[in-house]
């Protein structure tokens, strides 16, 4: 098998997590609802936290604007982990050594919790106990290593440094966390929604959320155009839908990574593995029908910015085809995820002034303990209980001087490719081959413009409707990304990630020309 034999047919570009479970079918809000706390978001946080609020008898509802855990907690490569690559000595040299014993110990007992719920409630999620590597073979992160190493020993986790790791991968060194975990992360958390839901209706999908009034009680407008009323609203909808003068725009930085599954001839070990230096390759295994699954993750970028995505999928497929004997390829998908200034997700109230408003967001690609941390700190906080963890995730705390200049970068580029893509023309006729997608030029305007399998053309307006930033096509996902904050679109217009809530307009071939050259 070559390099280039990974299959690009729409089919195989979807995630083996939800490829392997059911469909859920909960029904949209269809009536005006008071509760005491709403939940904008059905993934790891939104379903942790329902979870929590039912146990101690809280009326809550959680509102999802697709379905329930079909966005990145289904996209992720699920290793349930407090070894957030080298993530330690970050903290340590930033914001000292108690928010660092903060955050590892935040991430620790959410693997506990984890494993817990799962005994409790006997869900069958593959759940497993490994350890974690990070490894290298550059010289410049040997040092490194064995300082995050001494660093993550005194905060309490089992952690040393190796000098070989149980995989053929060339390596200088490695760090090796003991006791850390994988799972199915759409096995758990829809047993975890189906306790949740059992005997009422707290789960609502299809179910945008348009605005949010504030007053002595929160309104929550719906796209099905019913009203929640809550005292506390947890917004954990990835990106935060609703800002609040939080500046959420300026502080996180959308990236997509890549995944591909690949049966192999040989026995992967019992463990997982990630790589210190970029482009990140990260190992795991999974379950399937009797077989090892292998995902081999990395290749991340900033969200539209590069050219030819579908490469990311052709360099990993390589790096596995040098690593192992590959059989065959059945799976790849991407994620996005939001990394912020510090590393370091916002957990808490969404600004100094909103003190019955909460976000989680910005997990830097590692949802799961993050996420189940975020739950059990927002749920304490609706309680009015202190939790131990809380000042080093809060989305007010202070910064170092290296973040404010992340700040500055972040916007710097955002504004470039604002001013960019407004200059930048594009092709003045339209000839596409079926699946392809270019930026072309209609009487100076700029259009998207995709074939589909049928032949069958269709343009949209390629001005985000979040911010006005040009959108770029993406050839591996057959989308429109926004290279600014993140909001993609499908070829039709329709939303795909946020913070953008309104679709792209669509001129469908044989519908409503807009042109003489649509054609």
């Amino acid at each position: 098998m070559k390099h280039n034999d990974l299959p690009n047919a729409d089919e195989y570009l979807k995630s083996y997590w939800i490829d392997s479970t059911d469909t859920t079918n909960y029904p949209s809000l269809q009536d005006d609802i008071s509760v005491d706390v709403a939940i904008i978001g059905g993934g790891i946080v939104g379903i942790t936290a329902g979870y929590l609020l039912k146990n101690k008898g809280v009326k809550f509802a959680i509102l999802e604007a697709s379905q329930i855990i079909q966005g990145t907690s289904a996209f992720t490569t699920a290793k349930v982990t407090s070894q957030h690559n080298l993530i330690y000595e970050t903290i340590k040299n930033s914001s000292g050594i108690e928010r660092a014993k903060q955050y590892a110990d935040a991430n620790q007992s959410s693997i506990d919790f984890i494993e817990d719920a799962i005994n409790l409630h006997k869900i069958e999620c593959d759940f497993e106990r490994l350890p974690a590597y990070v490894y290298t073979n550059d010289d410049s992160y040997i040092k490194k290593i064995e300082n995050e190493a001494e660093i993550a020993s005194s905060l309490g986790i089992k952690a040393k440094v190796t000098n070989s790791i149980p995989i053929n991968i060339p390596i200088k060194n490695a760090l090796v966390f003991e006791n850390q975990a994988q799972f199915h992360p759409r096995k758990y958390l829809l047993a975890l929604a189906k306790y949740l839901s059992n005997g009422s209706n707290c789960v609502f999908e299809n179910t945008s959320v348009l605005e949010i009034e504030k007053g002595n009680s929160i309104i929550i407008n719906t796209s099905t155009g019913k009203k929640v009323t809550a005292s506390k609203v947890i917004i954990s909808s990835h990106f935060p839908c609703y800002d609040g003068l939080g500046l959420y725009l300026a502080r996180l930085r959308p990236e997509r990574s890549y995944i591909v599954a690949a049966n192999i001839k040989e026995t992967f070990p019992n463990a997982m593995f990630i790589s210190a230096e970029k482009p990140t390759r990260s190992l795991r295994y999974q379950n399937n029908k009797g077989k090892q699954l292998i995902l081999i993750g990395g290749d991340g970028h900033k969200v539209a910015h590069g050219e030819n995505f579908s490469n990311h999928y052709s360099n990993l497929q390589k790096f596995a085809q040098d690593t192992f004997k590959i059989e065959d390829f059945l799976y790849n998908w991407s994620a996005q995820d939001y990394i912020t200034l510090d590393k370091i997700p916002y957990v808490g109230n969404l600004s100094l002034s909103d003190k019955n408003i909460y976000v989680a967001t910005g997990f830097g690609k590692w949802g799961m303990t993050n996420g189940t941390a975020a739950a059990r700190i927002l749920v304490d906080k609706i309680l009015s209980k202190n939790n131990p963890w809380e000042e080093v995730y809060n989305p007010s705390r202070s910064l170092t001087l290296r973040a404010y200049k992340n700040i500055v970068t972040e916007n710097f580029d955002v504004a470039k490719e604002l001013v960019m893509g407004k200059l930048k023309g594009g092709e003045t006729k339209i000839t596409l081959k079926i699946g392809e997608g270019k930026v072309i030029d209609i009487d100076g305007n700029k259009y998207g413009a995709y074939k589909d399998e049928n032949e069958v053309l269709h343009l949209v307006d390629i001005t985000c409707t979040h911010l006005g930033c040009e959108l770029k096509w993406n050839d591996a996902e057959k989308s429109w990304d926004c290279p600014c904050h993140g909001s993609r679109f499908s070829y039709d217009g329709e939303i795909l990630e946020g913070p953008a809530t309104h679709k792209l307009n669509h001129y469908k071939e044989g519908t409503n020309k807009i042109h003489p050259n649509f054609v």
